[in-house]
């Protein structure tokens, strides 16, 4: 049996479509989990609650956190140290390997530039400080012994199913409306994004890939990384519409949180648009032979699906 929990989010139901590859047993969990695949399981529970955490991951060789807390400072630190702690201790007890579908927020600065999986934890944000802390904490049970785990790592992200991908919400929905993409900061330098489609392919892998527990994965993203100009570029000449981008800056966003409560808890994460952000993932790529979608083709069929 391999559990998801989180089933229902972006990465959660592309990740059920890539495990079907390895398995038919997949147990999802959610709230209101839905199946991806006929065989799936499906186990209705509230991660918050340390009890049905047990249940939904006893029986699991392998279990895959994919879940999305709300996006505040507030939340993920009341909520996620423990989260993470509890899904830990059953691991351990029932000797389940952990894969944990993670972000870039435990590296902070201008350590952006290049992030690779040897890149200095070095968190520059609240957000950042509560990542790092749950990594290590995974990390320190790996350690110790008690635990078979993978951290693997991914930057923003896009696809269908739009959720709170930045992308999706400032590019495509406001070019979907006639209005201008919106970036922030600065559109002129490289930002590394994911296409989740890849993003779980790669998770799967992992999990079903005993030589690859116990370290950190940057998850396959394509090389090319491009400016906030050309994702607009892309985005714009496959829908047809306007690549003109209103690029918002650093003191704009810290006005505008006062009344957007989403752009107040972006802001501290404005050193990921206002810099290079370039996310290298050549150790998956090397180590699996595996071509990552392009840049152009990831819009293509992301707009496609959509369609």
């Amino acid at each position: 049996m391999q559990t998801i929990l989180g089933s229902g989010g972006a990465i959660g139901v592309e990740l059920a479509k890539a495990l079907s590859k390895f398995t038919t047993d997949i147990r999802l969990v959610s709230r209101n989990p839905k199946k991806v695949n006929t065989t799936d399981t499906l186990f209705a529970a509230d991660v918050t609650i340390q009890e049905q955490i047990e249940k939904a991951i006893q029986g699991s060789t392998v279990c895959y956190v994919t879940v999305g807390f709300e996006y505040k400072t507030k939340v993920w630190q009341e909520r996620l140290p423990a989260f993470i702690k509890h899904v830990v201790e059953t691991c351990i007890k029932h000797e389940t390997k952990l894969v944990f579908f993670d972000n870039v927020y435990a590296i902070g600065g201008d350590n952006v530039k290049h992030i690779t999986e040897n890149s200095p934890v070095s968190p520059s944000s609240k957000k950042g400080e509560i990542r790092a802390a749950i990594d290590q904490h995974i990390i320190q049970q790996v350690e110790k012994g008690k635990l078979n785990a993978v951290i693997a790592r991914s930057p923003d992200f896009f696809g269908p199913i739009k959720g709170n991908s930045l992308m999706m919400n400032m590019v495509y929905d406001n070019m979907v409306k006639g209005k201008s993409a919106q970036w922030f900061c600065n559109a002129d330098v490289i930002h590394s994004m994911g296409y989740a489609h890849d993003l779980a392919e790669g998770t799967a892998i992992l999990g079903n890939s005993p030589q690859a527990f116990n370290q950190i994965w940057n998850l396959p993203v394509d090389k090319n990384a491009l400016t906030g100009k050309q994702w607009v570029k892309l985005f714009a000449d496959e829908m047809h519409a306007s690549d003109k981008v209103q690029v918002l800056p650093a003191f704009g966003m810290r006005v505008l949180g006062l009344l957007v409560p989403i752009i107040k808890e972006i802001y501290e994460m404005r050193y990921q648009f206002d810099r290079e952000y370039y996310f290298d993932s050549s150790k998956f790529i090397n180590a699996f032979a595996y071509t990552p979608t392009t840049n152009k083709e990831a819009i293509q069929q992301t707009i496609a699906a959509l369609r």
